[in-house]
């Protein structure tokens, strides 16, 4: 049986584990913090725990709208009834991360996974050295996966402290409800809980240094969005970079690279993330960095040392748990000896947890645009469709990407919420290169947003060029 190491337990570490172990590995995991790593412990899970609470809010603001009101004899709106204990929100955000951690910990354990506590290192590419609480220990291993995941980016001059300046790994220590929060950073991370904080209620500044939100989405999504936020009541500061943050008072001040400063009670560094590869033995091993500092890998997960794999964050390939996952359990595959064919990122779907939800799949409107995919395009508002209006839904919309001649689906957008789960059905659809014809026939629910898909496929039938049809 092949000794396999893997370091780190996040998405990629422990499914490549699990893959390791099935196919006859002898496989031992070295973690330093907790199974799930950064995915499960301070990322995914709490962050998306958190918007789920926010979601219900958003629905409660909209109540009134449906016709609900509370009952209280003053004439206020339900969602000026209801308070936030943010206390009790992240004791239950920590409390679900710890519950996962302690979940995979006990599947891994149950197929026979040796785990050990710890943080390891490459010495050559035959040997791990796993630092624990009780010292080194030097393990033997045929194949070796890196799966160290990566930590938030921090500016010199706005170090978090954790009280005041925080990263997204801190911000489910807070116990009360920022008087305004300052989220420096409009990608995924910023926008996100700038979505959560202002639904629940805060005061909240997003310092974007783009002309508008979410830059790598599709600009229709972000254009959207930034509507949604603006319209709110959320202060956008567009085309605005961030140098330094300071505590000043009970508050924080925030300098913009123009001289203009932001006061507020809490400042959100979002700023991006850095892998986690310094002094692990890497390039002593033979692997390959990039400039950034992540794993160079081909499509089956292997660096340039022999024997030596990388999954996840590390490799700066996509920064989702889904994507993390599947590279390690390639990676095992590959490894092992078992079929296997190379990570396929136009098939994966992604979603951005906002109020509305963002998710894409396949080829996107930028890369169309640019003429490096030819395909015909139809977009639907969510406000034609017959149950969005029963829900009062009216920002969003559904975009179905098409080849001109064949009318195999090679790409999709929906913005709506529960975005996340109907974006699935043009995922099955891109993965089985179905055509729009196929799409369109299958039968929707009427009503429901899914009727909006298989609309839009109805649209894209017959042959034609290039164009883009908007009602």
């Amino acid at each position: 049986m092949a000794d396999v190491v893997i370091i780190g337990g996040g998405p990629g570490g422990y499914e490549g584990a699990l893959v390791a172990r099935q196919l006859g590995g002898t496989v031992t995991l070295v973690e330093r913090r907790g199974l799930g790593g950064s995915a499960v412990l301070t990322d995914v899970v709490p962050s998306k725990t958190l918007i789920a609470t926010a979601e219900v809010m958003t629905e409660i603001r909209g109540a009134d709208a449906l016709g609900l009101h509370a009952d209280v004899g003053d004439g206020r709106p339900l969602a000026q009834t209801v308070t936030v204990d943010l206390g009790r929100v992240n004791d239950r955000v920590v409390e679900l991360a710890r519950r996962q951690s302690v979940d995979i910990a006990t599947r891994l354990r149950s197929e026979g996974i040796r785990i050990i506590r710890g943080s390891g290192r490459l010495d050559g590419t035959e040997c791990v050295i796993a630092t624990t609480e009780a010292g080194e220990e030097r393990l033997h291993a045929d194949i070796i996966l890196v799966a160290a995941g990566a930590r938030p980016r921090e500016l010199p001059d706005a170090l978090p402290d954790g009280e005041r300046i925080l990263n997204w790994t801190q911000m489910y220590t807070l116990r009360e409800l920022p008087r305004r929060l300052i989220v420096v950073g409009s990608g995924v991370t910023g926008a996100e809980f700038a979505s959560a904080y202002h639904a629940l209620g805060v005061d909240v500044v997003l310092v974007s240094s783009r002309h508008q939100v979410l830059p790598g989405e599709d600009d229709d999504a972000a254009r959207v969005l930034q509507a949604v936020f603006e319209n709110s009541g959320m202060t956008i500061l567009s085309r605005s970079r961030a140098v330094s943050a300071r505590r000043e008072g009970d508050g924080v001040v925030v300098t913009l690279a123009d001289g203009r400063t932001v006061e507020g009670s809490h400042v959100l560094m979002a700023v991006g993330a850095l892998p986690n590869t310094d002094g692990i033995g890497l390039v002593e091993a033979g692997v390959e960095l990039t400039a950034s500092g992540h794993i160079s890998v081909d499509k089956v997960s292997r660096t340039t040392a022999r024997g030596v794999y990388a999954a996840g964050d590390c490799t700066g390939v996509f920064a989702l748990a889904s994507v993390a996952a599947m590279q390690g359990r390639i990676a095992m595959w590959h490894s092992l000896g078992d079929a296997v064919g190379p990570l396929d990122l136009k098939s994966v779907s992604a979603n951005v947890f906002t109020a509305p939800q963002i998710a894409t799949v396949g080829a996107g409107q930028a890369e169309i645009d640019a003429g490096l995919t030819p395909a015909r395009a139809v977009m639907l508002p969510l406000r034609s469709n017959a149950r969005a209006k029963m829900q009062d839904l009216s920002a969003g919309f559904i975009k179905v990407f098409c080849l001109p001649t064949t009318g195999i689906v090679i790409g999709g957008v929906v913005v709506a919420p529960h975005a996340s789960e109907l974006i699935h059905v043009l995922a099955v659809a891109v993965q089985a290169k179905l055509t729009v014809d196929q799409l369109a026939q299958a039968f929707t629910i009427y009503p429901s947003l899914s009727g909006s898909i298989g609309e839009a496929a109805r649209r894209l039938h017959g042959q034609g060029g290039n164009e883009q049809v908007v009602h």
